[in-house]
């Protein structure tokens, strides 16, 4: 949906700020229609309440700037009668420096030491959550070297590997289905649908792996995969 990851950042500000006099002036709608995917997220952008903050309403370009050779002749040519009217600019001697009386520093203000409010005693009580991969062993497959072969090698060379390191007491393998494809729509929301779900599992990246794909169309697709973890729960 971005031009980095999933969510709004400092690259799609710059690039909107670039492209915003383009879209207002320039790109009328016959010349912007080929790029359907740059003008989805222009106007996804477009809409966001903090952009219209700093922007306001965004008026699209209807007819595309024409250059007025006559009206440019008319501005270069008041600009050059400023100048010559103007003659030449009397040099000011710069005003003596007058000695500026020492002032004295005011003292800082002790700090005030703030207690921390019921709140935030209640917060630093909370037990920290564990892990829990913790209660499983950790077995012989090392899920990190796994990784690296998966994404460096070949697929032939990944799955020899994966099979003959793969420890089946200590690790499982899990199939997974969406359970509400008729919710699915257009292709690229699916595919977000993934990627902010990897987002919010990043915690058993060291304990796990997961290959999920979308399988169909708009309208008619379906999510499933497979899942690799340390232990059997």
């Amino acid at each position: 949906t971005y031009l980095v990851g999933e969510r709004i950042t400092q690259a799609d500000i710059s690039v909107f700020c670039t492209l915003l006099s383009l879209y207002q002036h320039v790109l009328e709608p016959a010349f912007r229609q080929p790029y359907g995917n740059v003008n989805r997220w222009f106007f996804t952008l477009m809409h966001q309440p903090q952009f219209k903050a700093v922007v306001g309403e965004v008026v699209l370009c209807e007819k595309m700037a024409q250059f007025d050779a006559k009206k440019f002749g008319e501005l270069q040519k008041k600009g050059k009668d400023v100048k010559e009217k103007g003659g030449k600019i009397k040099e000011e001697k710069p005003p003596k420096a007058k000695e500026e009386k020492k002032k004295e520093k005011p003292k800082k203000e002790e700090e005030e030491v703030e207690l921390p409010d019921e709140t935030e005693l209640a917060l630093a009580q909370e037990p920290k959550s564990k892990d829990p991969f913790e209660k499983f062993p950790k077995g012989t497959f090392i899920m990190d070297e796994f990784k690296r072969v998966y994404s460096n090698e070949t697929e032939k060379v990944s799955i020899e590997y994966f099979w003959n390191k793969f420890d089946k007491e200590n690790f499982s393998i899990w199939y997974c289905e969406y359970l509400f494809p008729q919710e699915l729509t257009l292709v690229f929301m699916s595919c977000n649908l993934i990627s902010g779900m990897f987002q919010r599992l990043d915690k058993m990246r060291k304990n796990a792996f997961a290959s999920m794909c979308l399988f169909g169309e708009d309208n008619n697709s379906t999510i499933s995969g497979i899942w690799i973890w340390r232990g059997h729960e």
